[in-house]
């Protein structure tokens, strides 16, 4: 991807941060939505965990250690969730 900025252009990348619960953690919303999807029908629900997915468009030559600074430090808890980053 490129993005313009003034007479210059910039090589781009998107990047998906992704945050789960840790295993250990208790996670009401993921249980609410089991229990709504076996009320749908839905059988054979198992455990539903929820998350979430942040979307970042970043300069090409971004170094991967900030990209996992940003993770761990303001996207996500490292106390009760995890990450992972897909490019």
């Amino acid at each position: 991807m490129f993005e313009s900025i003034g007479n210059e252009t910039l090589r781009t990348m998107k990047i998906l941060v992704n945050v789960m619960p840790k295993p250990s953690v208790l996670d009401p919303q993921g249980a609410a939505a089991a229990e709504a999807l076996k009320h749908l029908g839905l059988a054979g629900v198992g455990r539903v965990r929820i998350g979430k997915v942040v979307e970042i468009e970043l300069p090409d030559n971004t170094e991967e250690s900030e990209i996992h600074r940003a993770a761990r430090e303001l996207l996500s808890n490292p106390v009760i969730e995890d990450y992972s980053i897909t490019k």
